[in-house]
């Protein structure tokens, strides 16, 4: 599991650890993976000796790591450069050192030639609210004269917010970020997140000195197989969850068939189906259990899904309050979140799972879509706390976050072709059917959002992908995790 921390809480780490180790050590780790983490980068195009490196050195700790990784470098035979955006406050020992194997200071950022590789130093995991001018316009002159040369950011692309993942104007774009001692939480989540590159972690003796719970975690293979609900010899369709789904409308019919697909795929042991689609459903999927409604005239069920191509009429709205009356876990999506009433949900005694796109997420905010895209933790966070309810929102990098003090989990495994019409709603029937099957609203939606981002792998290899693709993937995404 990837696990990201506030800066406020690296920070004490590192001050507790600084207390236990020589004068200048924990740099010198950092420097030692961040020069290791170039050598590698530059071996994939040439080789280290002879390379030509640039450095661009801000104030700081994080310059002085640049500076001395890039004497590292000097000594095993590149050519390290270096861009000082002030010079009076870069780091005095980095800069001694660097001097001393050999790297040079250039004048500004004309004239440098051909260049193997940029790193990037200039502000650190501490930066808030964008790139000062000197900075950028240093930036700005770098990228016009080799914008396609590989970039290595130094613990967090320069310009972007660590805790938060927010970008506030123009900002580094780097191939590859090498961090140190764990994961930020701009590391993970978008706008910030797509400006990392690949992350490289170095282990800098950190991890003692951390807490729990973090403020972040992502899910990998292990973890997701750990929670996968896998039948026994003697389970049945009961044991294995029941899933209730309310979908589709005359205008949106195919929503009630992507859903109900969703959680057959996704596991679940019967599904039953409530809503003006059952012809449709029943013509794709036989084996659902169908009913006129109302839903809590349907029959047993350990999970309900509402939502997905409901419409506005008198029937959802109707539809919308008796699920939530439910005594069992409800998910509500799409046109269900413009029809819940605020404290009926803040006031069930089951769990709730909302799981909104930023547009949906902006409306039951109160705010502008532009506010929840740029602060994606933000949101969640608040969403999570207004309506007590776990909240899966949706976008470039999916989020899930609880009411209660525990860690947003955001999830690893989203794809651009996940941008399809349709594929919430198979999402939303592959989460129903983790939820039906017994996980923990947080698991539930975070397994399902995992699933659905390798699912979409699978039925795209490489090429557009529909919902239904998505649904089919499904099966795929459960065997890989198994696999490991």
């Amino acid at each position: 599991m990837r696990r990201a921390y506030s800066v406020e809480t690296v920070r004490a780490a590192e001050a507790a650890l600084l207390k236990r180790v020589p004068e200048g050590a924990l740099m010198q780790r950092a420097a030692a993976g961040l020069a290791a983490a170039c050598a590698d980068l530059l071996r994939r195009t040439g080789r280290v000796y002879g390379s030509r490196v640039l450095l661009l050195v801000g104030g700081g700790d994080n310059g002085g790591d640049a500076l001395y990784a890039g004497a590292r470098l000097a000594r095993r035979g590149a050519g390290v450069r270096a861009l000082l955006v002030s010079p009076d406050r870069a780091h005095a020992g980095g800069l001694a050192a660097f001097l001393a194997a050999g790297g040079r200071v250039a004048d500004g950022p004309d004239g440098l030639g051909g260049l193997d590789l940029v790193v990037d130093g200039i502000t650190g995991i501490g930066g808030r609210g964008g790139l000062r001018e000197d900075a950028l316009a240093l930036l700005r002159a770098v990228t016009r004269a080799h914008g396609r040369t590989p970039v290595i950011a130094v613990d967090l692309p320069s310009g972007v917010e660590a805790d938060s993942g927010e970008v506030h104007g123009e900002a580094v774009r780097a191939d590859a970020t090498v961090t140190f001692g764990t994961y930020k939480p701009g590391h993970l989540i978008d706008p910030a997140a797509e400006h990392a590159g690949a992350l490289r972690l170095v282990d800098i003796g950190l991890g003692p000195e951390l807490p729990e719970p973090p403020d972040l975690e992502a899910l990998q293979y292990a973890d997701v197989a750990a929670l996968l609900p896998v039948p026994g010899g003697e389970s049945d369709k009961y044991s294995r969850g029941v899933v209730g789904v309310v979908a589709g409308s005359e205008r949106y019919p195919g929503a009630a068939v992507l859903a109900v697909s969703g959680a057959l795929h996704g596991g679940a042991g019967a599904v039953r189906y409530v809503g003006p689609g059952t012809d449709a459903v029943i013509a794709r999927f036989p084996e659902t259990l169908v009913h006129a409604g109302p839903p809590s005239k349907a029959g047993r069920v350990q999970a309900w899904v509402i939502g997905p191509g409901l419409g506005d009429g008198r029937w959802a709205e109707e539809a919308v309050a008796d699920v939530l009356g439910a005594d069992v876990p409800v998910l509500v999506d799409a046109d269900g979140l413009r029809l819940l009433e605020p404290e009926t949900v803040r006031t069930r005694t089951a769990a709730t799972v909302l799981t909104p796109h930023a547009g949906e997420a902006a409306a039951l905010l109160g705010v502008a879509r532009e506010e929840v895209e740029a602060g994606r933790l933000a949101a969640v966070r608040e969403l999570a706390a207004r309506y007590r309810a776990t909240v899966l929102l949706k976008g470039s990098t999916t989020l899930v976050a609880e009411a209660r003090d525990t860690p947003v989990r955001v999830n690893p495994t989203g794809t651009g072709w996940l941008a399809t019409a349709g594929s919430g709603d198979v999402l939303s029937g592959l989460t129903g059917s983790l939820l039906a099957a017994g996980l923990a609203p947080r698991d539930a939606a975070s397994v399902g959002a995992y699933l659905h981002g390798l699912a979409a792998r699978h039925g795209s290899d490489g090429a557009p992908v529909s919902a239904q693709d998505v649904a089919h993937g499904i099966p795929a995404a459960w065997r890989d995790v198994r696999a490991g």
